[in-house]
């Protein structure tokens, strides 16, 4: 169907993303799959060609197009040609914004041109062993010394948590038993500071190339100059950026159902059975053509709701509508396309299978369909 979201520039930035992932990515993208992780390099290269810092102010060597479209394009490029870039999406997405919000002049300074440059890579550790999604019941402590927070606690299922240079750590900086959400604070660990460890990287099913981590404080000494914001004040900084973040996932769910849906159509018209295309059953004309329904309605709701966050209008209940609806089109689709390619389907050397274990994660982070379920039904007033 006709889209209307984009413009000549976002369409130019389009251009230079796929003729980059056409050539330094996807050539590259199974033997990065085996390491686990994008070299380091890659994030440089990316950083000289302008991706990594379009929204990133000029003065710093950025762009200073606030503008998530740009976003969107970068996750429909990668998922066409049925690849990730690794952290990118959790940096740009999820990551910078807190950056962009909150860092003061002087971290603007120290921070910024190296993350322009793809130098600076970063990762965000909120959830803990235990706590899942309940924020409000974080663990991990910071206590004011002077100049400096003493930080202890472990966090866990970090992405990007192996190459950052700078971890934003949500910790408990004071408690208030008529108010578990108060007292959170924003802190910039870095790279090198006595106490801070990584621990195992952990194995999952599937988004291999995107690398997480657990990640250990033993008294860690953090300059209070890499505060983030006020102290105490983090939860509702965590809030401001969920809407975004929950996009996020939904603009990769339908695009990569998108790659599933034309990866299955060349498969199944050179795929033979009984010595006829598999494309030419009808069963499989039905499925193809349901599955384009499904997806073209995900698409309108995509592009409603990323005209609202760029508009600034986007409320966190329609956020949480657009990821529960558009991961489950993904779940199904994903799910009917690999049986279509029948046993093949289940072969790893055959993208489908990569896309089918890459999915089942959607509809967990960035918030479960359960907890986006609770967050529909109190705006609809149901309690």
């Amino acid at each position: 169907m006709r889209r209307e979201l984009f413009t000549a520039d976002h369409e130019a930035f389009r251009r230079l993303v796929r003729d980059f992932i056409d050539k330094q990515i996807a050539p590259n993208y199974a033997a990065w799959e085996k390491d686990g992780r994008m070299p380091r390099e890659t994030f440089a290269e990316m950083g000289e060609l302008g991706i990594l810092g379009f929204a990133l102010p000029e003065e710093y060597g950025g762009a200073g197009l606030r503008d998530y479209r740009y976003n969107v394009v970068l996750q429909e490029e990668a998922a066409r040609a049925m690849v990730t870039l690794g952290t990118v999406r959790t940096q740009l997405d999820v990551i910078l914004p807190y950056f962009l919000e909150y860092a003061d002049q002087k971290q603007r300074e120290r921070w910024f041109p190296g993350m322009v440059r793809g130098e600076l890579l970063t990762a965000v550790a909120m959830t803990e062993p235990g706590t899942g999604s309940d924020l409000a019941g974080m663990r991990t402590s910071a206590v004011r010394d002077g100049d400096h927070y003493i930080l202890n606690g472990a966090k866990t299922f970090i992405t990007g948590g192996l190459l950052a240079d700078l971890v934003i750590v949500v910790a408990r900086t004071s408690s208030d038993p008529d108010n578990r959400r108060a007292g959170l604070t924003l802190l910039v660990v870095e790279d090198g500071m006595p106490g801070f460890t990584r621990g195992r990287m952990l194995d999952k099913m599937g988004c291999k190339v995107q690398d997480t981590m657990e990640l250990s404080f033993q008294d860690v000494r953090v300059p209070a100059e890499n505060r983030l914001g006020e102290e105490g004040a983090a939860f509702g900084y965590l809030g401001h950026n969920l809407p975004q973040e929950r996009m996020t996932v939904a603009v990769g769910s339908v695009a990569q159902a998108r790659a599933a849906i034309a990866a299955t159509i060349e498969y199944t018209r050179e795929r033979k059975a009984f010595g006829t295309p598999v494309s030419s059953f009808q069963n499989t004309k039905f499925e193809l053509a349901a599955m384009s329904a499904e997806v073209e309605a995900a698409q309108t709701m995509i592009d409603r709701a990323v005209a609202d966050l760029v508009d600034g209008v986007l409320s966190g209940a329609d956020a949480a509508r657009t990821k529960l609806f558009c991961t489950e089109v993904q779940a199904r689709v994903v799910d009917r396309c690999l049986q279509l390619f029948g046993g093949y389907g289940y072969m790893m050397e055959y993208p489908i299978a990569r896309l089918y274990t890459d999915a089942r994660v959607a509809r967990i982070y960035a918030g479960t369909s359960e907890v986006m379920k609770m967050i529909i039904a109190r705006d609809l007033g149901v309690s």
